[in-house]
């Protein structure tokens, strides 16, 4: 499901309409218009509350976008440009108002319409806003919703095992979901901060002194992406299993446009996986 929401989510951080958008509202450079996006379902909040949600980001890479951004544009500003220019991308996909396109985003807004907000304030956020009326928009933000929902999830198990943001991104490249070199560069590391945030790993057990997995950084990292998974299992809740097939059957083909477009890097930090997505099947009998 991950995979199949994901890149459609995912196009309003690396599709030309969306930069020309946030370019367009006097946002500077890619990093403002990203963290004024995507924050804007909470308001006019301090960057340190930014930070604590998103969770990976060094807190100095936020401050500098945040509050000045809503000096430039308000978060409402933010809001409309963000929706109408991933409807626009998802159009420059091929993904128009057809009914796969309305069958696949009227099954995820019930998934996303009704779970519960305890402890998911980006999920929370992104729900307390109106809908859209066009059938992409809404098709996006489903998708939106049912992300943020996630990473919420992700988030907070990370927060229990006591792995903090800095320290999750090494782990993740450890695990070998993205390279070192990208997460570095994406999330602001030099190679001393690197290395303090390996070696605490380390001192747990979890990554050897050479920043390599452990067996018991493998087994960790495996139990927090299954506890994730079934986290955001209780997504599909809301569906009987022939909604849930059908939501394979339309949304996959969908997600496979979206991937054809070339919009959404092969590799991106988010570490997506494609694949599955030559099967539409839900698989669940």
């Amino acid at each position: 499901m991950f995979d199949r929401i994901e890149p459609v989510h995912a196009v309003t951080y690396f599709a030309p309409q969306a930069r020309s958008a946030f370019d367009g509202l006097g946002y500077r450079g890619f990093w403002m218009g990203y963290f004024a996006a995507r924050s804007a379902p909470l308001g006019r909040v301090p960057a340190d509350v930014v930070t604590a949600i998103f969770y990976n980001f060094a807190p100095e890479r936020v401050a500098k976008a945040l509050p000045a951004a809503w000096d430039v544009a308000p978060p409402a500003a933010a809001l409309q440009a963000r929706e109408e220019s991933a409807a626009a991308a998802l159009a420059g996909c091929g993904v128009r108002d057809t009914d796969d396109v309305r069958t696949a985003a009227a099954l995820l807004a019930k998934a996303a319409r009704v779970l519960p907000v305890d402890g998911r304030p980006l999920y929370a956020a992104n729900r307390a806003l109106d809908w859209p009326q066009d059938p992409v928009a809404i098709l996006w933000h489903a998708t939106t919703l049912l992300r943020e929902h996630r990473g919420d999830g992700h988030v907070a198990l990370l927060a229990a095992a006591g792995v903090s943001g800095r320290e999750c991104n090494v782990l993740h490249a450890a695990a070998g979901r993205v390279p070192r070199e990208m997460i570095m560069r994406s999330r602001d590391y030099d190679d001393a901060q690197w290395q303090h945030h390996t070696e605490r790993l380390a001192d747990r057990g979890l990554l050897d002194r050479a920043g390599d997995l452990t067996e018991a950084g493998r087994r960790f990292k495996q139990d927090i992406e299954d506890a994730t998974d079934r986290l955001a299992l209780s997504a599909l809740d809301p569906l009987s299993d022939d909604e849930v097939e059908t939501l394979f059957q339309t949304l996959t083909p969908i997600t496979r446009a979206v991937v054809q477009g070339g919009i959404v890097p092969d590799a991106t930090p988010m570490g997506l996986s494609r694949d599955d997505l030559d099967d539409a099947g839900a698989h669940l009998r």
